[in-house]
């Protein structure tokens, strides 16, 4: 699994298995060529989690450059799409080692969805574009807070050792606010510590783990009581329940800085 540097601070992944290859959520065909051509490698099929451009942007164009199967989202607009998944789904490409089941995750944009099991040789995985990051969680451009606390335990419920593989390499600013809401929290300071490390050696922090997620992400740590209490504070009020929690949460992420 390769993670191929796009604009700013995505990742588009990159699967291969032999000559072959899949691209998750490729927002630029650029590198992704660059990438093929490098490995000398045929792309079978593209996998998208949504429809903002930083995700499709390279589809047509890898498309009409190599053909490949495009996997993507039932309800959401796409630039091209050959098989249109839901919820229970399956992407099995027995060539690529790649079996995946589609996860419904609404919250960032109202169709998002991620794809989890095994590619590769990876297993457990999960491509969860922007709905989980490391730490983080996406903004909520179209759904609610109930939808996306309920898409974070989806996720949250997989097996611990799973391998998350989010799109953008947002980790030091996620641990920064991570740090202001759980300052206590000594796992969390380790991981600070770490990625500051990575970041320093251009190494990526991504993918984690859902079991360093558990850990050290305020938005799976709602029920927590330090958690829950930080949020209410910076509220001013108090907060009824843990959607309410993570609402707040939200709130606090999207105005620091």
């Amino acid at each position: 699994m390769t993670g191929i540097p796009a604009f700013n601070d995505n990742y588009l992944w990159l699967i291969r298995q032999g000559t072959l290859a899949a691209v998750v959520d490729p927002g630029d065909a650029t590198p992704v060529l660059a990438s093929l051509q490098q490995q000398r490698l045929q792309l079978r099929a593209i996998l998208l989690t949504h429809h903002h451009k930083d995700h499709v942007g390279g589809v047509l164009e890898l498309v009409e450059r190599t053909g490949a199967t495009v996997f993507g989202p039932a309800g959401e607009k796409l630039p091209h799409c050959d098989r249109r998944l839901v919820q229970g789904d399956r992407v099995a490409l027995p060539e690529l080692d790649l079996d995946l089941e589609v996860l419904d995750v609404p919250g960032h944009t109202a169709g998002h969805i991620a794809y989890a099991g095994r590619a590769a040789g990876v297993e457990p995985l999960v491509f969860c574009g922007d709905t989980l990051f490391a730490s983080g969680c996406g903004r909520l451009f179209e759904g609610t807070p109930q939808q996306m606390k309920a898409s974070l335990d989806k996720l949250a419920a997989l097996p611990g050792k799973t391998r998350v593989y989010c799109a953008h390499e947002y980790t030091l600013s996620n641990l920064a606010w991570a740090v202001a809401v759980e300052p206590d929290n000594a796992a969390l300071q380790v991981w600070h510590r770490q990625a500051r490390h990575q970041r320093e050696q251009s190494q990526p922090t991504v993918p984690t783990t859902l079991d360093l997620e558990r850990q050290v992400n305020p938005f799976l740590r709602t029920s927590v009581p330090e958690v829950a209490a930080a949020a209410a504070a910076h509220a001013g009020r108090p907060l009824a329940d843990a959607v309410e929690v993570f609402a707040a949460l939200r709130e606090w992420k999207n105005d620091f800085r």
